[in-house]
């Protein structure tokens, strides 16, 4: 091997380091998803305080329960981004030494791209579950055949976690 063989493949190593990129934007992209969460259910409480003290003006009942889903729903994607950015962290850097002490079950200890995928996809779809859910409360049934595609709905969504819990579990034995 010719020195400016070496000099490239080193270079091309050392490239990987390019997802740091994507790490630290996805570090601080589920800091500032947790941080309006959390203030987003801060918000909540003091309006609910405020409501039952009598110094409150608006009723919460109308949105108290559609906003905790939706705070939810924002820490979900936070997750989401944590998991990518170890995830990608672990496969192309480095193992973290923490998540190697708590095991191979830890979502941060991914051992390929279809690991890390099938964690995000399945962190998302809950995410989706929590949106339909906060759509559902949202709903106001006006003929009988809104209440139908509202159960036939549920049953769909009832029917792909239940296969989405079988591959899993096909998946591990």
């Amino acid at each position: 091997m010719n020195p400016l063989e070496k000099k490239f493949e080193q270079f091309l190593w050392n490239s990987r380091f390019l997802v740091l990129i994507a790490v630290m934007a996805s570090l601080l992209g589920a800091l500032t998803l947790f941080i309006v969460g959390t203030l987003d259910i801060v918000q909540l409480v003091i309006a609910t305080v405020n409501y039952y003290l009598g110094s409150g003006a608006t009723d919460i009942h109308e949105f108290l329960v559609t906003d905790i889903i939706i705070a939810v729903d924002i820490y979900l994607i936070a997750v989401v981004l944590l998991i990518f950015g170890l995830g990608i962290y672990r496969l192309f850097i480095s193992p973290i030494e923490a998540s190697e002490e708590d095991g191979r079950s830890h979502p941060f200890n991914v051992q390929s791209f279809d690991e890390l995928k099938d964690k995000i996809v399945r962190v998302v779809i809950l995410a989706v579950i929590i949106e339909f859910f906060r759509a559902v409360v949202d709903i106001r049934f006006l003929t009988p055949l809104d209440g139908i595609y509202l159960a036939l709905s549920v049953l769909a969504l009832a029917a792909s976690l239940f296969l989405m819990g079988k591959s899993h579990n096909s998946g591990h034995k």
